[in-house]
């Protein structure tokens, strides 16, 4: 098919979907505003490959068929090839408006954990998994399809396993299994931009026990499948750009994605009751989605040192110290997530199959970081604004002529700073900082590619701590 435009990846999405938005079925997702918004956000997915300087980075061509495909789906096999997926995810999120697009990134997160993991459930039990997970991943980049991950389970009571819940479908189920494929019945949650993508690919999000064979499953398939029922709440759609300058052209669909006895083709299925490989394949998915997690904050924290030095500049108090910290405190923290990024790509582990895995330690060290020091930024960010970012009048205030004047002559800045400017890095502050879409943020940037405590496990399960306490007895001689 080739690489498609945004008219096409929009016109695709009229496909029957079942997509309930506040308890109301939507018939056709393209024309409900607030879907539409987070519709027009993905389709810059699809039209920055027609921008000169950007084409090298954003397209490659395809090992296999050799067209013309998107470089996300490019498997990379060397550090290098890691930094420039890093590089993508960041030049594409800065070209959203600092918000990652979502189109693809989850999506290949998952696609590269199951080329690492099928590689290894084929070599132990004689499997093909592998070679069902390379055609699929032909078949997505050939089509230039956008994916969703559907990882989280709803879980139930968090103490059980999956096979000891009292409602046997908190976690995703085979009710069924045929010759010709399988029947699941359960619920993913937090299934990002599920509504608006044409792909779901499914993974366990937990490690599993053999009587919890039933639950060990993960595939592929289209999101209008019958019995596939999607809940999302979007934010509103009639935002105006001077107050919301972000988030009037965004939205973040989360949802639940419901399966109601959903038919899976056989070809589709990447793992099916393979238990003792399930906490691998999630861990190898979180490693590969906090690399994107690292990649995508970068030009988000970049804003706000941008938004922080024009409001200091604006206010005239670039020279003040305190406030020149709390600058400075933003620039160590973005350039301490690059790092990490960088790092985590450089030192990666090569698998035996021939692909370069991100380092573990340092994309968790770096997710941890940005997620566990973001409130302290925000607060830096609020810090050097001052409080108009909440009092500050709107842009229907500033246009009634019985009020503009007086907005113009009270709220200039230093000299050479019109009021009006001042008022818009005010009301990009306030979005990124004092609105819904900044609570959602908030949440999002915490439990988003795992929660702080899941990071602080795999780190402390991945750092050679044994070799800190063999040089310990050394140093005190001590011979056990």
């Amino acid at each position: 098919m080739g690489l498609r435009d945004a008219k096409q990846y929009i016109e695709s999405l009229r496909d029957g979907r079942e997509v309930y938005i506040h308890g109301e079925r939507v018939d056709d997702i393209t024309k409900h505003p607030s879907i539409r918004k987070a519709i027009n956000h993905g389709a810059i997915d699809y039209e920055l490959d027609k921008k000169p300087e950007l084409r090298d980075l954003l397209v490659t061509h395809s090992p296999t068929t050799g067209n013309e495909i998107r470089r996300y789906f490019e498997l990379p096999h060397s550090p290098e090839d890691l930094l420039r997926r890093q590089k993508l995810i960041e030049t594409t999120t800065q070209h959203g408006s600092a918000i990652i697009l979502f189109m693809k990134e989850i999506g290949t997160d998952a696609l590269n954990a199951l080329n690492m993991m099928t590689y290894l459930m084929d070599k132990k039990n004689g499997t093909n998994y592998s070679e069902r997970v390379a055609k699929y991943r032909e078949y997505v980049e050939e089509n230039d399809l956008s994916m969703s991950g559907a990882v989280t389970d709803v879980k139930g009571d968090r103490s059980l396993r999956p096979s000891e819940q009292e409602m046997p479908y908190y976690y995703l189920k085979v009710v069924e299994r045929r010759n010709d494929g399988i029947v699941v019945r359960g619920c993913k949650v937090h299934t990002t931009s599920a509504p608006i993508t044409n792909e779901l690919i499914v993974i366990p999000t937990r490690a599993m026990t053999e009587a919890d064979n039933d639950y060990c499953i993960s595939f592929a398939i289209p999101v209008n499948t019958k019995g596939i029922t999607i809940i999302s709440r979007p934010e509103r759609g009639d935002l105006n750009w001077f107050d919301y300058p972000v988030s009037s052209g965004h939205v973040t669909l989360e949802a639940m994605t419901i399966f109601e006895d959903v038919f899976v083709p056989k070809e589709r299925i990447f793992m099916d009751g393979e238990w003792e490989f399930c906490g691998a394949l999630a861990n190898c998915f979180a490693t590969w989605h906090r690399f994107t997690g690292i990649s995508y904050k970068t030009p988000f924290a970049d804003v706000l040192i941008g938004a922080a030095q024009l409001i200091a500049d604006y206010n005239g108090v670039l020279g003040v110290s305190h406030l020149r910290d709390r600058i400075t405190d933003l620039v160590i923290y973005v350039e301490t997530i690059k790092t990490f990024g960088k790092t985590a790509a450089l030192g990666c582990i090569m698998t035996e199959n021939g692909i370069a895995y991100p380092n573990p330690l340092y994309c968790n060290i770096g997710k941890y970081f940005f997620a566990n020091n973001y409130h302290a930024s925000i607060k830096a960010l609020q810090e050097v604004a001052g409080g108009l970012v909440i009092t500050g009048p709107t842009e229907a205030d500033y246009k009634n002529p019985a009020t503009r004047e007086f907005i113009e002559r009270y709220l200039g800045g230093r000299k050479g700073a019109s009021a009006v400017n001042r008022l818009k890095v005010m009301k990009l502050i306030r979005d990124l900082t004092a609105t819904e879409f900044a609570g959602e943020w908030f949440v999002g940037t915490v439990h988003g590619e795992g929660s702080l405590q899941a990071q602080r496990l795999s780190i402390y399960r991945d750092y050679d701590v044994k070799n800190c306490v063999n040089y310990v007895k050394d140093l005190l001689k001590i011979e056990d």
